[in-house]
């Protein structure tokens, strides 16, 4: 008998397990879901207002009927346009700023940007300014040569526009290529 007075004990020292307090669980979720609504609704009135800054940039310019054949064409990413000289300053009037899939096709016309689900452009050769390797904008870092940034002017600005292939080998050609077409038009430009 005396085991089990021991348990007898244990059992009448035993409490109940508290109960959850659902006012107040109910009330941390709603602030915490009022939060975020708030953080989301902030960072959307930024990106409009900063297109708001960006008013004066002109509008994109659209393909031309016949650009001519294709000298190169890739498909990939659009990461983003920034201003140039400024890798975290995005773009982001006239869709500049919406990353996508991206089809790009260059012709003696110029780079021909289609993007599903976002807006087109198209820049003359004339507005190209340069085509090099780098490793990030605004806000997507990569690995070293793995972002073909070309810069073209686009009214008085001058913008870096990044484009990631699905075959990153491409990416080479397309420096040496876009280089070779600046170049022949700044020498033609220069007579």
């Amino acid at each position: 008998m005396t085991s089990v007075a021991p348990v007898i004990l244990l059992a009448a020292e035993k409490e109940s397990a508290e109960v959850t307090d659902w006012a107040a669980r109910i009330g941390w979720v709603v602030g915490l879901g009022l939060f975020v609504a708030l953080v989301y609704w902030l960072m959307r009135e930024g990106w409009k207002w900063r297109g708001t800054l960006q008013g004066d940039l002109p509008e994109l310019p659209g393909a031309p009927d016949a650009p001519g054949p294709a000298r190169l064409s890739m498909s990939g990413r659009y990461h983003g346009s920034t201003t140039a000289g400024q890798w975290l300053d995005r773009i982001v009037a006239h869709g500049l700023g919406t990353r996508s899939r991206v089809e790009l096709t260059l012709t003696d016309a110029g780079l021909d940007v289609v993007r599903p689900g976002a807006n087109d452009f198209f820049v003359p050769v004339a507005a190209l300014r340069e085509a090099r390797l780098d490793k990030g904008i605004a806000g997507k870092v990569l690995t070293e040569g793995g972002l073909l940034v070309v810069t073209w002017e686009h009214g008085d600005k001058l913008i870096n526009s990044g484009f990631r292939s699905d075959h990153a080998a491409e990416h080479n050609e397309w420096v040496e290529t876009l280089n070779d077409m600046i170049n022949k038009t700044e020498t033609e430009g220069a007579r």
